[in-house]
Formats: structure tokens, sequence, C-alpha cells
């Protein structure tokens, strides 16, 4: 049975399409519609509901040394405050989850997980967990709200004491407040976008909802759902776990070696991705040059006039859509690290039609500083 988060009677009252995700009932989208709520983000600011992500504390004598010992990014040099991004392992080298972790202080810190891996997360950590720290999974404590798009901070400062609103991306400020309720603001989001994550106590989320989409209407804020959500992460080709990365997945494979510090001490799944080498597949971006949408899971092949029918395997897509501010579909795929150039054509059989895609560079959109 899918759970609700504490948003959930404001959704229906804002006529949220609710659909099942990640074990909880959650809007796909509104009435604006996907396109729109993409656009707003781009363009003004949309306000999401993440509360059916997780969040663990790691606390103890040894906390940091739990982190290293689990994670695959370094946490030595951390100050309170700050966010730091990261894979999480197995044995054998392939993802359990992606997560970001903040330093509240020394011996403290506050983990957040994907949604459909928190427990799985959260089991990892206590069978892996050195002595001298404890996790304790606070999920239902928090409600977790993402104001995210061009005018978020503006919106945010009307709400927010200046001193309680964090200045550098991935930060965050644990004492602060928006419109009297204590809040959690982080400067991090899924976007693509300026913005900052809200985490609330579960009991005060509908209020700080409706607070913020009040303050935020003039300015063209409005509510998005997970649609807008994927589609906003495409476009910045932000991974998604169990689409770009799995637990057979290496973060080495799908780009993500700025958290894998291969030179601090041992790290669960460390010794199995020194063995396998240098990664033989890529994770890339794919423009669609053919007519079609790519998706998930569809096959890329390479010109191959070797090869029986003239093709040759070389990978599958991870995910894939129709942007609406790029205004065409693009894909993100992992496939034979010699074919992974940017500028190479190839093909996606889009249920037995052969589509045409380039590789094109990651992210597609970046937005103007």
């Amino acid at each position: 049975m899918e759970l609700k988060t504490p948003l959930y009677d404001a959704h229906v009252k804002a006529g949220g399409k609710m659909v099942p995700f990640a074990g909880y009932i959650l809007p796909v989208q509104y009435k604006a519609g996907v396109i729109k709520e993409h656009m707003a983000v781009r363009q003004e600011a949309g306000l999401f509901d993440v509360s059916h992500m997780g969040e663990i504390l790691c606390e103890g004598e040894k906390a940091l040394e739990n982190l290293q010992h689990l994670l695959t990014n370094d946490f030595t040099n951390m100050v309170d405050g700050q966010a730091r991004y990261s894979p999480m392992c197995n044995e054998h080298g392939g993802t359990v989850d992606d997560l970001i972790v903040y330093k509240k202080a020394d011996n403290h810190y506050f983990i957040v997980v994907n949604a459909a891996n928190k427990d799985k997360d959260f089991q990892w950590m206590l069978d892996h967990q050195l002595p001298g720290a404890t996790f304790t999974d606070v999920s239902d404590q928090y409600a977790q709200l993402a104001l995210q798009g061009p005018k978020a901070m503006e919106i945010l400062r009307r709400l927010a004491p200046e001193d309680k609103i964090p200045t550098k991306y991935y930060h965050a400020v644990f004492d602060g407040e928006v419109g009297g309720i204590p809040c959690i603001i982080s400067k991090t989001g899924y976007t693509g976008e300026d913005g900052v994550e809200l985490y609330a106590p579960a009991d005060q989320a509908e209020k700080l909802w409706d607070l913020l989409l009040e303050t935020g209407r003039d300015d063209g804020l409005i509510p998005c759902g997970l649609g807008a959500r994927d589609t906003l992460r495409m476009e910045a080709a932000m991974p998604l776990y169990g689409h770009e990365m799995n637990d057979d997945v290496t973060p080495l494979e799908t780009g993500l070696n700025f958290a894998v510090k291969m030179k601090k001490d041992d790290f669960i799944g460390k010794s199995a991705m020194e063995e396998a080498g240098a990664p033989k597949i890529k994770r890339v971006g794919l423009k669609v040059t053919g007519r079609g949408i790519i998706r998930e899971d569809q096959t890329v092949y390479a010109e191959d006039a070797s090869a029986p029918d003239g093709r040759k395997e070389i990978g599958h897509t991870t995910s894939g859509t129709h942007c609406p501010f790029l205004g065409e579909p693009v894909g993100m795929a992992l496939i034979d690290k010699e074919y992974a150039e940017v500028g190479t054509k190839l093909i996606v059989d889009v249920r037995g039609r052969m589509v045409e895609v380039e590789i094109v560079p990651l992210p597609f959109y970046t937005r103007a500083k």
C-alpha cells in the first residue's frame, strides 16, 4: 500500500494528478501540465514536494570514520553546514545509491537518500557500520520542499532572514526559518536551476507550502509534479538511480569520478573498481537527429560493416524524453567507451524502428550564471 506525504491533501486541493511513485502517492502534474511547469522553473519558479526522500542521521565519535568506509567521496575536510554528494557502493563496485551528506557539526551528519531506496540504504548502513556511531532513520519527522528557478531566492528572501539563507551552493543552514517555520535551508536542487531545498517539520508542511505559493504567486511560482522534475533533471543531465546507475553499474562507469576518491583509505567497492581498471563503458548524451523520442532501456547500435546486418550493439539508453526548454528529444545512454566521442552518429532501436542519434556534450542545458 502506497504512503502519503504530509502534502497529499494540498496536492489534491491544487488539482494534482496523483500516481504511485517510490512507494508513495505523488502528483505527476497539476492543471498547468508538465510543459508549463517545466518552463516555470526555467524562467520563473516552481515548487516541488520531495517529502518522499529519506533522511538518516549518522552520529557518534566514529561518525566520520563510518562515512569514509561506507561512501566513495571524502568527508574529512567539510565545514559545518557544508553538503557533499556521494555514491554508496557494494563490494563489487556497483552503486547501492547516490546521496547527499550534510555536516551539522563534528560527529553529527545528516544524510539524504533516494525515496525508493530509503529502507534498503538504511539497512545497508546498519549492516556495514563500524563501531562508534549510530544511524537513525528520521524520515518521518521531515517534509522536504524544493523551491527552484531564477526567482526562487528572491521569493525566499521575503520569508527568511538573510543571515539564515546559505550563500554558497551545496551549503545549508540548520537553524533556518521560513515565515517563522523552522527549516533546514539547503542551497541544492535537482533541476539545473538556482534554488533551495527546505526540510521542515512534517506537521508544518502544508502551512509552508501554502505560504511559499502565496508569496511567489506574482512571480509566476506554481506547484510542479514528478513529470517536470524528470524533464528538468534530464536537461541538466543529472543521473537518476535505477536509470544511469544501479547495483551493477559503478559510479566510474556513469561519469561520477568527481565523487569517487580512489586515493583515500579503503571504502566499500574500492578494491573491485581498482581490479576492474579503466571503465569500458561511458555515460553519454544523445540528441535525436532522426524522427522519434528515445526512452530508457532501448538498444544502441553503431554502424559496423562486418556485422551481419551492418550494425553492432554497443549499449543501451538509460533515460530519454522530449525536453520542453530545449525543444527537442534527448537521452542518456551507457555505451562502449570506444564509441563515446562527441559527434559520433549512432542508432537507437525505438520499438523496432531505427532512430538516428548523435553524441553531444553533457549537460544538455546549463543555466546562465
